[in-house]
């Protein structure tokens, strides 16, 4: 055996330090978590960024830039079982913003509604006539193999950029100059 195959494996397996084991150990009495105080005690816990208390790096440095955050699209999401399940649309009939307010599955008219096609397994009954911002392909397809209607009005981003949420062909007639940057010219 030669010194270099011996320091090789020293110190490989360490045993783990066993601390609260009295004070022969060298890790008695408070077992390396100091004096009294919330950090001595069992299950405390702090954020990893806490600072004890002076002002947080994230909060000192300077915030600029710019996010699309203000700018994303909230629905009020309604499922198409949801819909057939409650009694005021249970023969069938309009669905739009005021008859879902009134019915109670949407809250109110702030955000733009949004139909999604979760059904039971018999599928859609009842005809609808739907007109709302945006309904899904899957709740379309069961609304007019039902016998209904869907009329999508789009958003205001949708009415923006000249999107018919009607017709087979969904891309923006009114282009922007962002959506063109990158194009090369004919």
């Amino acid at each position: 055996m030669m010194i270099h195959e011996i320091t090789e494996q020293a110190g490989k397996n360490r045993k783990r330090k066993r601390i609260g084991r009295g004070h022969g150990s060298g890790w008695g009495k408070q077992a390396g978590r100091g004096h009294k105080g919330a950090g001595s005690r069992r299950g405390h816990s702090t954020l990893f960024q806490f600072e004890g208390g002076q002002m947080p790096y994230f909060r000192r440095m300077p915030k600029f830039g710019f996010t699309n955050a203000n700018f994303t699209i909230r629905f009020w999401t309604v499922n198409l079982r949801d819909i057939v399940h409650h009694e005021a649309f249970a023969k069938g009939g309009a669905v739009n913003t005021e008859s879902l307010v009134n019915a109670g599955l949407v809250r109110d008219d702030s955000r733009d509604i949004k139909i999604l096609g979760a059904v039971d397994e018999g599928g859609l009954k009842v005809k609808l006539d739907v007109e709302v911002s945006r309904v899904t392909d899957g709740a379309r397809k069961h609304i007019e193999g039902a016998g209904g209607s869907v009329n999508e009005t789009g958003t205001r981003r949708d009415r923006v950029r000249g999107i018919d949420r009607n017709s087979d062909d969904r891309s923006p007639k009114n282009l922007t100059k962002k959506l063109r940057r990158g194009k090369k010219a004919d």
